[in-house]
């Protein structure tokens, strides 16, 4: 009887032992599984706060092309002003050329009507001094 003690001692301490074995890797486990879940832990946050940076960015080109829009569209508007002058001025410079050529027209027929008059040198003169003595009216 007391060799099957000693014996069923014996496989009762080395049970114990892999029993604690046993117990001693599953405690390195679970403290390698929550450094894991930590460091799993640690990567979202970094993955939210990248996010978050992400959205942030997209906001401010988001706005920055609103801003470029809007600068866009006052340029065209800008341009359209300036091809509505520049169609005035056109009308105007084909009215002006029209009014100088219809001036020329009557400068040309006013001179040859004055040629038909002819003054003696003399008379010319006479007639300037006279003007010369006249006093102006005063209104």
């Amino acid at each position: 009887v007391a060799g099957e003690v000693r014996n069923l001692a014996s496989r009762s301490a080395q049970a114990a032992k892999e029993i604690k074995g046993l117990i001693e890797e599953s405690v390195n486990r679970v403290q390698q599984g929550s450094k894991l879940v930590n460091n799993a832990a640690a990567t979202m946050t970094d993955i939210v706060s990248s996010v978050t940076r992400v959205n942030d960015i997209m906001g401010e080109i988001a706005s920055a092309s609103e801003e470029q829009r809007r600068g866009i569209e006052q340029v065209a508007q800008a341009v359209s002003q300036m091809d509505q002058v520049t169609q005035q001025n056109a009308s105007l410079v084909e009215e002006a050329a029209a009014a100088t050529e219809q001036l020329a027209n009557q400068a040309d027929h006013l001179s040859s009507r004055v040629a038909v008059f002819t003054l003696e040198e003399h008379e010319v003169a006479r007639h300037e001094s006279a003007q010369l003595h006249i006093a102006p009216v005063v209104s």
